[in-house]
């Protein structure tokens, strides 16, 4: 599976372009860009949503590996088309991962037409994507609120994540791998000053789930060396021992499963999705209605075709293959992902800590309520809390 970003800019880089690009594109100052969203937020009423139980929320502060996910019945919550078409681009860094296969299905079934949405999806690294969607020139990225999402709203994006995407299925060992030195056991691996292969380097959303692999074996985010690579190196470097850890993604990491030489140490947590949509002004603000709108269609795709261990239906993964021009037997290796909408309490505050530990960010954490907004999908299936 193909990562997010095609090329990394630097941090540094990154964050002088996104604030330099806020003085121009910012109007109004943090407080009274939040007031305003906040008063558009509140005030649009939240009615019960036919097929949409008490199934259809989670109580955020719920962290539990074994959650099930929010779910209303197949075809739920319906379409409610808007009086005008609205055309919509959204950014995401690839169209062929399986993180993105329920665009990727909403787009071809029909889900956003049926709610009178023309979507287009557009390929842009976060990076370059970022500015257009503070402007309005995107609508919509599907991304994760990497530290540079985070450095931006800091210096006046008016960006909220809204909505998450996945979390691990149960078997998945997507995550920090290390090759065992002589001697070493999989439960005493020092981690300590360890040279570490990875396609994203600071800044990432990884950055979290590594950092607590890190701890539990004398590791730490500013203790270990970070060695760039591109995708199909990472693996390749950990077997001849240019790094001595690496972050496998799906299905890479399958090729190393098994073989006593190394160790599995911690993925992303199951249960706590750590990437989705986030919205710029255009859809917080701008046009609200049908910023609903898009989430409904991605909610009702998630309830419709990815509900539970979608790879079970053969006919659905072949499907799924000839869409993201993915190699079935490749797709069908590893477990599915568990799609979720939901966005847990405190993970922003937790992806910070994990960006100031890598010293890619300055100043006070931000407060969730600068970087999250759950009123969109509360409203698409009537339950909020």
């Amino acid at each position: 599976m193909r990562r997010r970003f095609r090329g990394l800019v630097p941090t540094v880089l990154v964050t002088a372009a996104l604030l330099a690009s806020a003085a121009c594109s910012s109007s109004q100052p943090d407080d009274a860009a939040d007031a305003q969203a906040g008063a558009q937020g509140t005030t649009r009423a939240i009615r019960p949503v036919q097929g949409c139980t008490t199934a259809a929320r989670t109580d955020p502060a719920d962290l539990s590996p074994t959650r099930a996910p929010a779910r209303c019945r197949t075809g739920s919550p319906a379409p409610s088309p808007l009086t005008e078409r609205r055309r919509l681009t959204i950014a995401t860094g690839t169209l062929s991962a399986e993180y993105v296969a329920p665009l990727q299905v909403a787009l071809d079934k029909g889900e956003f037409a049926r709610e009178g949405l023309d979507v287009a999806l557009k390929v842009l690294p976060t990076p370059d994507a970022l500015p257009l969607l503070a402007k309005g020139d995107v609508d919509a990225l599907w991304a994760a609120p990497e530290a540079a999402v985070m450095n931006g709203v800091r210096g006046g994006f008016d960006i909220r994540w809204v909505a998450g995407n996945f979390s691990p299925g149960p078997g998945s060992k997507s995550g920090l791998w290390v090759r065992l030195k002589d001697g070493e056991q999989a439960d005493d691996v020092s981690m300590a000053s360890s040279r570490l292969g990875t396609m994203i380097g600071k800044g990432s959303v990884i950055a979290y789930p590594m950092e607590k692999a890190l701890e539990e074996h004398g590791g730490a985010l500013d203790r270990i060396q970070y060695q760039q690579l591109g995708s199909a190196d990472v693996l390749t470097a950990l077997q001849n021992g240019g790094v001595d850890s690496a972050w496998l993604l799906d299905p890479v990491w399958r090729k190393v499963d098994g073989d006593p030489s190394y160790a599995f140490l911690g993925g992303q947590p199951q249960g706590e999705p750590l990437g989705g949509l986030l919205y710029g002004p255009s859809l917080l603000n701008d046009d609200m209605d049908a910023g609903v709108a898009l989430v409904r269609a991605y909610i009702r795709t998630v309830n419709t075709y990815f509900a539970a261990d979608y790879k079970t239906d053969e006919a659905f993964v072949t499907y799924l293959a000839k869409l993201l021009k993915i190699d079935e037997a490749i797709l069908k290796s590893t477990p599915s992902l568990r799609m979720d909408w939901e966005i847990r309490s405190g993970t922003t505050d937790r992806l910070q800590a994990a960006y100031q530990a890598q010293g890619v960010t300055d100043g006070d954490p931000l407060p969730e309520s600068r970087t999250v907004n759950r009123r969109l999908y509360e409203e698409a299936v009537g339950r909020s809390g």
